[in-house]
């Protein structure tokens, strides 16, 4: 098994938002930007392969001084 790659999430611009993220990103006034350097620089801490609908991961990085826990979800992609 491979664990979680956030790189090649970014590599297939594969990067979706819930409405749920995109809520909190508001809240803590994180852009899409910073979220995208975290994904690069921050490091997985945990992954939860069980994970229903789908295996996530959660990544641990810091922007500006501040401490950041992302979950993230690989969803499969569907093509018509």
């Amino acid at each position: 098994m491979t664990g979680p790659n956030p790189d090649k999430l970014l590599d297939e611009d594969a990067i979706i938002f819930s409405y749920h993220a995109r809520v909190r990103m508001f809240e803590k006034g994180v852009s899409t930007e910073d979220v995208i350097s975290l994904l690069r620089e921050g490091d997985v801490i945990e992954e939860y392969a069980d994970d229903e609908p789908c295996p996530s991961f959660l990544l641990y990085g810091i922007l500006n001084t501040i401490p950041y826990h992302l979950v993230v979800a690989g969803a499969p992609i569907i093509s018509g």
